[in-house]
């Protein structure tokens, strides 16, 4: 299956929604209390801030199909590390509790279909 733009677009804008308008904007302070959950209280609102940051700079690198195979495994390392630590440490804090493992879970296959299920590009 080829690589579809609008995939694409879709999994950058999740990056997008998630870092700068939940993170980095605090439009759903959740996020802070789930960094506070982890870190502590002290620094939560800067590391949240930044991991917002971030996954903005993620969602760019989605955009701009830079080394596409390199940030689809970033991207699936840091879903899952993010995720295992949160159902693990907040999940009461999580939108759908430890049922959050199986969305990033799919949000991971979708990452790995749209890049590597595709027929091989010489054009790059």
């Amino acid at each position: 299956m080829v690589k579809t733009r609008i995939v694409t677009y879709i999994i950058a804008t999740v990056w997008l929604a998630n870092g700068l308008f939940c993170k980095v904007l605090n439009l759903v302070p959740r996020h802070q209390e789930i960094v506070a959950r982890i870190i502590g209280d002290t620094h939560a609102g800067l590391f949240t801030r930044l991991i917002g940051l971030a996954e903005t700079v993620m969602a760019i690198w989605v955009f701009s199909g830079w080394r596409s195979r390199l940030n689809a495994i970033a991207q699936m390392v840091i879903i899952a590390a993010m995720n295992t630590l949160e159902f693990f440490l907040a999940p009461d804090l999580l939108l759908w509790g430890r049922l959050n493992a199986l969305f990033a879970f799919l949000f991971i296959l979708l990452i790995y279909h749209n890049e590597f299920s595709k027929e091989p590009s010489f054009s790059r």
